[in-house]
């Protein structure tokens, strides 16, 4: 009896109790990651009706400015051309921000609450929906890439990788933003609200349809405070470098960033702008590390 006990307890598999260790929570952000993409590949419509504001700021708005301002220094450039990587930054914004709306779903329908109580830190749940919120924001605006050459972008390997590096930067910093409000907010009208009253102020203030130049002093203040305006202004500099464009169209279409009137370097504005999409992760962490 005694050698057949000994036997049996030999056979019985060794138990580990889940969490605390750096593998379930890179586990844990996986699964959360798979999540956010796993619902955008199955909503088609989403993805469609997504693309469809942007295109329409790109051709019609576009468009509609580009004739009313070929004047002057800008005569005979293409408007469209200086729009598209702000429509590229509307892309992703508003994906960026608004994929953070499903944990307020996920809190109205209590799947929010299974989350937490899982043997995880909860800093892993927050970094796999930045994540997954930021990729599934990168992608939808690498959709708006095919374009390019009809409003005078040409393709090129370099311009694609470097416009998709700072795609990335600013969906994994605006979903940021948007996890941290959400992760206070109870109920999907009232986010909905907020983001309207964010996201739009965000996005013309940064310069995306209209250049820096010759502003109100309140405007172009409240531009600099925007921290869209450092993540459109490299993308557009990127564009600008692949497309000829006389030395009057970039001094009118493309000025600097400036404070007090010292030009921001562009490595400045992509590093400021990492400091913060790091700061508002870290914040959302906390915030949820109280969210019962």
């Amino acid at each position: 009896m005694t050698a057949t006990t000994t036997t049996a307890a030999q056979a019985v598999a060794g138990v580990r109790v889940a969490g605390g260790t750096w593998r379930d929570d890179l586990r844990a952000v996986r699964m959360v990651w798979k999540r956010e993409l796993i619902r955008f590949s199955r909503s088609r419509a989403r993805i469609v009706t997504s693309l469809a504001q942007p295109i329409l700021y790109l051709f019609v708005l576009g468009s509609g400015i580009g004739s009313l301002a070929a004047t002057g220094a800008t005569r005979g450039f293409d408007f469209r051309t200086f729009m598209f990587p702000g429509v590229i930054a509307l892309t992703v914004l508003f994906t960026s921000i608004f994929s953070a709306v499903s944990i307020v779903w996920d809190r109205e329908f209590g799947f929010l609450r299974e989350m937490l109580v899982a043997p995880v830190r909860r800093g892993a749940l927050v970094s796999g929906k930045a994540i997954g919120g930021a990729s599934v924001a990168t992608v939808q605006g690498a959709l708006m890439l095919f374009f390019a050459p009809a409003v005078g972008v040409p393709w090129s390997p370099v311009l694609l990788v470097e416009l998709l590096a700072i795609m990335a930067l600013t969906a994994f910093a605006l979903t940021s933003l948007g996890i941290v409000i959400a992760s206070r907010i109870q109920q999907v009208e009232s986010f909905q609200f907020i983001m309207q009253l964010l996201v739009l102020p965000m996005f013309f203030l940064s310069g995306a349809v209209f250049p820096l130049t010759r502003l109100p002093h309140w405007l172009n203040i409240a531009s600099k405070i925007d921290p869209l305006t450092y993540l459109v202004n490299p993308m557009r500099r990127v564009v600008f470098a692949h497309v000829h464009a006389t030395a009057r169209v970039r001094a009118a279409l493309l000025p600097p960033v400036t404070w007090n009137g010292w030009a921001v370097p562009v490595w400045l504005e992509l590093l400021m702008s990492a400091t913060v999409a790091i700061a508002l992760l870290l914040v959302a962490v906390k915030l949820f590390s109280h969210t019962d």
